[in-house]
């Protein structure tokens, strides 16, 4: 077992359940999602990303593209809950919480779509 592979595999499917840990609620309620968790969705999927820059393949480069269209919803996220928050009243509207959501959603594609990839070119590779 190489464990260069197992912490890539680790940080890519964590990225994921952490992103669908914090997508998962009521689209518009402020209480469903929480911050913290929108945060280590972050840190989890700049890590995952920064792992997949060693990857020259071809497999490697939509791994990349993939994770960093997640980190970016993620941020974009991360910035509107912040301008939200500290721009306005403090008061997360339903309005405002369904637009990171909604990010946050895409990001969860994206890192859907780089699982799938990790699952393919494991099964694509040979003993």
């Amino acid at each position: 077992m190489n464990p260069e592979k197992v912490l890539f595999g680790f940080f890519i499917v964590l990225a994921l359940t952490l992103n669908f840990g914090f997508y998962v609620g009521d689209i518009d309620d402020p209480a469903h999602h929480d911050v913290y968790e929108l945060f280590a969705a972050v840190v989890v999927n700049i890590i995952a990303t920064m792992l997949k820059f060693g990857d020259r393949s071809q497999m490697g480069a939509v791994m990349l593209a993939s994770s960093l269209v997640a980190v970016l919803q993620l941020l974009a996220a991360a910035l509107v809950w912040t301008l939200a928050v500290y721009t306005g009243d403090g008061v997360l509207t339903p309005r405002v919480m369904a637009s990171i959501v909604s990010l946050a959603g895409g990001a969860m594609l994206a890192n859907v779509v780089s699982v799938v990839l990790l699952l393919m070119e494991t099964m694509m590779m040979r003993r």
